[in-house]
């Protein structure tokens, strides 16, 4: 596989933003077409089928806003095989994500950047599997987020604490060629969608 130059700052910076534009309709487009819940589903079952999480595994999900790939209905099937969910807050700039508690019912209020959370009296959760949302991914493992680097920080840190497993959830519509990345990008391990279960590096 051909590789691009290593780009400078201010060109990563300018594709991120260029392929962030054409991702988030993308995935608009097959939110719309797919549906996330139906897709969230079907997700649930390559996700399980291939991972396999042991009972009392600490696991991170997200709260899917509009258009989101919607990662609910695992969370709630990893909830019935006795595995502890978080979801992430967001505590500081430039600071690792927070992981509060998450229960089907509880009540979540709204946290920073009018994303819902737990409350925050909610018990903290340090996630040994990551659920992590993203507008684009390619076979490499590399993911485009929303551009707060708040997921790469926290695998840093994870992953320098002893590991932590980076499982992208998306459309599969939502694969492009090559997402640009520096050496600070963490790249995931698995990819889910509503079609298939990717173990990156794998054949």
């Amino acid at each position: 596989m051909t590789h691009p130059e290593t780009p400078t700052p201010e060109q990563l910076v300018d594709a991120k933003r260029a392929l962030r534009a054409l991702a988030t309709e993308r995935r608009r487009q097959l939110a719309l077409e797919v549906g996330p819940e139906a897709a969230g589903i079907a997700a649930a079952q390559h996700f399980l089928g291939a991972c396999k999480p042991k009972p009392g595994t600490a696991i991170s999900g997200y709260w899917p806003l509009e258009g989101e790939f919607d990662p609910r209905p695992l969370m709630q099937r990893l909830v019935e095989r006795g595995c502890p969910i978080g979801l992430p807050v967001v505590i500081g700039r430039d600071q690792p994500l927070q992981f509060r508690d998450w229960r089907p019912g509880i009540a979540l209020v709204p946290g920073p950047f009018r994303v819902p959370t737990p409350p925050p009296d909610a018990a903290l959760v340090e996630p040994r599997i990551l659920l992590v949302p993203m507008l684009a991914f390619d076979r490499e493992g590399y993911r485009l987020g929303y551009g707060g680097g708040f997921y790469d920080r926290t695998l840093e840190r994870l992953r320098a604490r002893g590991g932590a497993l980076a499982v992208g959830t998306a459309f599969d519509g939502q694969e492009v060629n090559h997402v640009p990345h520096a050496d600070f990008d963490q790249p995931l391990d698995w990819i889910v969608t509503e079609r298939r279960a990717l173990r990156v590096g794998a054949n």
